[in-house]
C-alpha cells in the first residue's frame, strides 16, 4: 500500500469502509419520509418495452466500478436510467432464473431447478411477463436467447409471432477450447446476427406498440468473440481472484464447481488452474463481454435512430452471477455472492434521477411487476415480485431487507441482506449453514457462523429466511418529502454536479473553505480523496427541479478531469474510495461526446517504452494506428476494429503499444512516429522511446 499524507490522515479520523458505510446509510434515511413526484408518461399512458437479457453476464462492466472493462454502451444505458447495484437473481443457473423472470414467480412456485424442466408443466394457466403485455394489446416478439432454448422460449401465449433464435454450433466440448479469438465479422456470431436480426424487427414494429425482448448468450462458454475485442484488452492487467479457496469452515456441500467446464480441450482434467491460466480465461471472459456490448449498442443505436428511444423502457439484466476463480471456482451455480449478484438496469423515459446508481436490495422476480407498473398495466395479483419504481423515483429510499436466492427446493436457501449473506444447506440447514460478514469479510474467506458471539445474529438470520419474502418488503405508503441535502452537495443546489467537483478542487490544501462541505471526510484538510468521495456520487440528487447533472462539460473541465485523474492514480492504494471515484471521474470522461476527432499525446509518459496513445472520436469509425520509425520503416500496426464515438484517453481505454515491433522485440531507444486512422481522419505525432 502506498504511504501518503492523504492516506494517513484519512485513517487517523475514520476509515473508508465505515465512511462509505454510513454515509449511505446516511444518504437513504434522507428520504425515509416521502417520495417523489410520479413519472411521466406518454399520451397513450404506455411506453415501448425493449428488454435485453444477457447469459451468464456478472456485473463486470464500467458502470458498476470496472474501467478496465470496455463496455461503452452498456455504460450510457446506465447513464439515462437507475443501475441497481445489489440485484439477485433467485436460481444462479439459466432456465431456473429466466423462468423466475419471465412469470414473476419464485424457483418454489415454478418448481424449475433444472435446465430442463418447463414451467408449463407444472403450471400450464401461468400468465408470463410478455403473455400479459400481449393480453393488454402489445406486439410482443423475441429474438436470440430469451428462455433457455427454442422449444422452452417459443410459448404461443407469450410472442405475437414465432420466436427467432439459433441453435449451438458447437455439439462437443473436448473437440473445442474454451475459448478463441476468431478473424470474424460480428455478424459471423450468433450473437451479431441476434443484434442485426433485432434491428430488421425494430424496423418492421415501429409504428406499433410493442415488447421486445433480444437475448444474447455471449459471456456464456467457451468465450468466442472476434479478435478485435480480445485486442482491446492487449496490455489489460487483470486482477486475481481475491481468494481462490473455499471460505474457512465452509460445509463441504460448497466445494466442486465446474459442471462440464475441464470438457473444454485446454482445460485441466483435475487440480487448480494456474495464474497463468486463469488470467487468460478472465481476459477471454472480459473480450467476450465487450462483444455483447457491441451488439447491445447496435440495438441501442438503432431505437435512437427510429426516434424510439424517448417513448420506450429500456431493461438490461444478466440472468445470474459468474464464478472467475472465486473460491476455486468457476461457472454458476453456487450460493456464493459472485454467483448471485446480477446487473440490472432500468430505463424508464422522463425519470427524475438518471445515471444513478441505488444500494437497493432487488430481486430479479421484481422485473415483471416493475415493467407492468411504468407501462400502467395491471399487475397480476400471483406475482412474487415488488416493483422496483419507488426506488427509481426515490433511489435512496428504504426498501427490502433480504433478497432470497436458492439452490433446488431444499438443497441451499440463501438470503442477502444489507451486511450479511446467510445460507442453510438441506432441511433446516441439516447439511450446513453459512455466515459471512460483507463489512468485515467482502470476499466470503471465513463462515463465521459458528462463531459464539454471533448467536444471536444467526437465530435472528435464520427467522428471517424462514419467514420468507413477504416479510421484507418495505413500508409503500406515500408521505409528504420533506427538503434534504447530500453531504456531497457542496453547494446545496439539489445535485451533485461538475460544479461540486470544481468547489473541491479549488479548495485543495484549505482548512477554513469557502465552502465547509467540501472536507467530505471531515479530517481537517480537503484533498483527492474528498474529491473521489464526492465523484462516486455524482449525478445524485435531492431536489427533481435541480439543474440536470447531464450538463455537457467544457473544454476546461476535461482538462481538470485529466488532472485529477492523475493526481487520484499517484495515491490510490486500491481501496473503494479510490475505486469508485476514479472509475466515475473516467466515466465523466468517457460519456463526453468530443467536438472533432484528434489524437493526443501519448499517455502516460512518452519515454516509456510501453505507450498508451489516446485519442478522440466524433463519430463511430474503424481505428488503425501505423507506428514507424525515423526512417520510414514500419515497425507495427495496430488494428483496433471499430470504436464508438467518444474519449478515448485514459489507461483502461487508449490504444496499447507494448514497446515491442511485429515480431514480439523491444525497439531500440530512439525517435517513432505514429499515425492514427479513423476512417477519413489522420494524424501523426512524434515519440521518443528511452531505455
Amino acid at each position: 500500500m502506498k504511504d501518503t499524507k492523504q492516506q494517513r490522515v484519512f485513517s487517523q479520523s475514520f476509515t473508508r469502509r465505515d465512511f462509505l458505510s454510513t454515509s449511505l446509510k446516511a444518504s437513504a434515511a434522507a428520504f425515509t419520509t416521502g417520495l417523489l413526484p410520479k413519472l411521466r408518461v406518454n399520451a397513450e399512458g404506455q411506453y415501448n418495452v425493449l428488454f435485453l437479457v444477457v447469459d451468464d453476464l456478472r456485473p463486470l462492466l464500467g458502470c458498476y466500478g470496472h474501467p478496465e472493462i470496455h463496455t461503452p454502451n452498456i455504460d450510457r444505458l446506465a447513464q439515462r436510467g437507475t443501475l441497481f447495484n445489489r440485484a439477485y437473481c433467485q436460481y444462479p443457473l439459466c432456465h431456473p432464473s429466466r423462468t423466475s423472470i419471465l412469470t414473476g414467480l419464485r424457483p418454489n412456485t415454478t418448481r424449475v431447478f433444472s435446465n430442463s424442466t418447463g414451467f408449463r408443466e407444472k403450471l400450464p394457466n401461468a400468465v408470463t411477463l410478455p403473455q400479459h403485455f400481449k393480453m393488454s394489446g402489445y406486439h410482443t416478439q423475441s429474438v436470440g436467447k430469451v428462455a433457455q432454448n427454442l422449444e422452452r422460449q417459443d410459448d404461443t401465449y407469450s410472442w405475437s409471432v414465432p420466436s427467432w433464435t439459433q441453435p449451438s454450433a458447437y455439439d462437443s466440448r473436448s473437440s473445442v477450447p474454451s475459448w478463441q479469438a476468431l478473424d470474424v465479422d460480428d455478424d459471423e456470431l450468433r450473437d451479431g446476427r441476434a443484434a442485426k436480426h433485432a434491428i430488421e424487427v425494430l424496423e418492421e414494429i415501429q409504428d406499433t406498440r410493442f415488447f421486445l425482448a433480444v437475448g444474447f448468450r455471449k459471456p456464456h462458454l467457451p468465450f468466442y468473440a472476434p479478435k478485435r475485442y480480445y485486442e482491446l484488452y492487449n496490455g489489460t492487467s487483470f486482477n486475481l481472484p481475491s481468494s481462490v479457496k473455499l471460505p474457512e469452515n465452509a460445509p463441504s456441500i460448497t466445494d466442486g464447481n465446474f459442471e462440464g467446464f475441464r470438457d473444454f480441450q485446454d482445460i485441466p482434467d483435475k487440480g487448480d488452474f494456474s495464474e497463468t491460466k486463469t488470467l487468460e480465461l478472465i481476459r477471454a471472459y472480459a473480450a467476450s463481454t465487450s462483444f455483447t456490448d457491441a451488439q447491445v449498442g447496435r440495438v441501442l443505436n438503432h431505437l435512437d435512430t427510429l426516434g424510439l428511444t424517448e417513448n420506450t423502457v429500456i431493461v438490461f439484466v444478466g440472468d445470474h452471477g459468474f464464478h472467475l476463480g472465486e473460491h476455486g471456482k468457476w461457472l454458476k451455480n453456487t450460493l456464493f455472492e459472485v454467483a448471485l449478484r446480477s446487473p440490472l438496469i432500468v430505463s424508464v423515459p422522463g425519470q427524475t434521477y438518471q445515471g444513478v446508481k441505488t444500494d437497493a436490495l432487488a430481486e430479479l422476480v421484481d422485473i415483471y411487476p416493475t415493467l407492468c407498473d411504468v407501462c400502467q398495466l395491471s399487475v397480476p395479483s400471483q406475482l412474487e415480485g415488488l416493483s422496483l419504481m419507488s426506488v427509481i423515483e426515490q433511489p435512496t429510499r428504504p426498501w427490502k431487507t433480504a433478497a432470497f436466492s436458492q439452490k433446488g427446493r431444499t438443497t441451499g436457501n440463501s438470503i442477502r441482506t444489507d451486511r450479511y449473506r446467510y445460507t442453510e444447506w438441506g432441511q433446516n440447514g441439516s447439511r450446513g449453514v453459512e455466515l459471512y460478514d460483507y463489512d468485515t469479510d467482502p470476499h466470503e474467506t471465513v463462515n463465521i457462523v459458528n462463531l459464539p458471539e454471533n448467536a444471536e445474529l444467526v437465530a435472528q438470520l435464520n427467522e428471517q429466511l424462514h419467514a420468507g419474502w413477504q416479510a421484507t418488503l418495505p413500508e409503500l405508503q406515500e408521505q409528504v418529502p420533506i427538503p434534504q441535502t447530500l453531504p456531497w452537495d457542496i453547494n446545496n443546489d439539489g445535485v451533485v454536479n461538475m460544479q461540486d467537483l470544481v468547489l473541491v478542487s479549488n479548495s485543495f490544501g484549505m482548512t477554513s473553505p469557502e465552502h465547509p462541505k467540501a472536507d467530505i471526510n471531515m479530517d481537517g484538510s480537503i484533498d483527492i480523496i474528498d474529491l473521489l468521495l464526492v465523484a462516486a456520487h455524482f449525478g445524485e440528487s435531492s431536489n427533481p427541479a435541480a439543474p440536470s447533472s447531464a450538463t455537457p462539460l467544457l473544454p476546461e473541465h476535461t482538462a481538470l478531469l485529466d488532472e485529477w485523474l492523475t493526481e487520484a492514480r499517484l495515491v490510490d492504494d486500491g481501496s473503494d474510495i479510490f475505486r469508485q471515484g476514479i472509475a466515475a471521474l473516467e466515466h465523466l470522461i468517457h460519456t463526453t461526446l468530443p467536438t472533432e476527432t484528434a489524437l493526443l499525446p501519448n499517455y502516460p509518459n512518452p519515454f516509456n517504452p510501453e505507450t498508451w496513445i489516446p485519442y478522440d472520436l466524433a463519430q463511430d469509425a474503424a481505428v488503425n494506428i501505423h507506428i514507424y520509425n525515423a526512417k520510414g520503416k514500419t515497425i507495427r500496426q495496430l488494428s483496433l476494429g471499430l470504436q464508438t464515438a467518444g474519449t478515448y484517453r485514459t489507461q483502461s481505454r487508449a490504444a496499447y503499444w507494448d514497446g515491442r515491433n511485429a515480431v514480439g522485440e523491444p525497439v531500440a531507444s530512439g525517435i517513432y512516429f505514429y499515425t492514427l486512422q479513423a476512417d477519413q481522419f489522420k494524424a501523426t505525432r512524434q515519440m521518443v522511446i528511452l531505455k
